[in-house]
């Protein structure tokens, strides 16, 4: 019997394709907010960190917008950062940011899409939605929400089951050929993920379990935050 249970798998070639489009508007930041501190070094080095310790090692697609690839190019030797990475033009929008990452995927091989803002995505988490991609044609990560949800529409409230609300988050990781397939589709603005590209052309998603702190770094208090979680993983 094969001792290692990803060894079947892993010789797929596998993509993160990391997607750092942000402005920084609601960061009340100069830089965008993939570029922030975190204990001293850029957030999206924790993120490329990540997926480079992943045990299906997979090719890495930074796309970012042109206008910083020299100051990424500079923050890199700065930092000595020196994780092979191939950079990408970004595009208008995150759709337009990941269509332009897929052309540089092989056909029959795993992508996972990741924001450049999760830098406490734990290794465990990539490696389980690579697999899971493999099996079942895609993996999104998410987590059960915590708190109760109330749906507004025309002014009026609901409130819908906590249960079965679902928060989303990344990576979402599927076989390349039916990602690029569903990317074939022209722009929606209902389309907020690779999740729902992939859903409306028809593809049946599968939900793989997340972590509370995979968090998002959207606001400045999420910083601080991001700090705290980090210092008790050194511990």
């Amino acid at each position: 019997m094969d001792a290692n249970p990803l060894s079947h798998t892993l010789h797929y070639q596998s993509y993160a394709i990391i997607v750092a489009g942000g402005s920084g508007t609601r960061m009340q930041a100069v830089v965008p907010k993939q570029f922030l501190l975190l204990n001293g070094r850029p957030v999206i080095m924790y993120t490329i960190e990540a997926f480079n310790q992943s045990a299906y090692q997979p090719k890495i697609i930074l796309v970012l917008h042109p206008n910083f690839h020299t100051y990424w190019q500079q923050l890199c030797q700065e930092h000595q950062f020196t994780i092979p990475h191939q950079l990408v033009d970004g595009g208008e929008t995150r759709f337009h940011s990941v269509k332009k990452g897929l052309e540089l995927v092989d056909e029959d091989s795993l992508v996972a899409v990741q924001d450049a803002v999760r830098p406490l995505t734990d290794i465990a988490i990539i490696d389980m939605a690579y697999t899971q991609a493999r099996e079942y044609g895609n993996a999104v990560v998410a987590v059960k929400s915590r708190d109760s949800v109330r749906s507004v529409r025309n002014g009026h409230s609901e409130s819908l089951l906590r249960d079965e609300i679902y928060l989303v988050q990344t990576p979402q990781t599927f076989r390349s050929e039916l990602l690029k397939k569903a990317y074939l589709q022209p722009f929606n603005e209902a389309f907020t993920d690779d999740a729902s590209v992939a859903e409306k052309d028809g593809i049946v998603i599968h939900l793989t379990e997340g972590d509370y702190q995979n968090i998002k770094i959207t606001y400045p208090e999420d910083i601080v935050i991001a700090e705290m979680l980090l210092r008790r993983r050194d511990l």
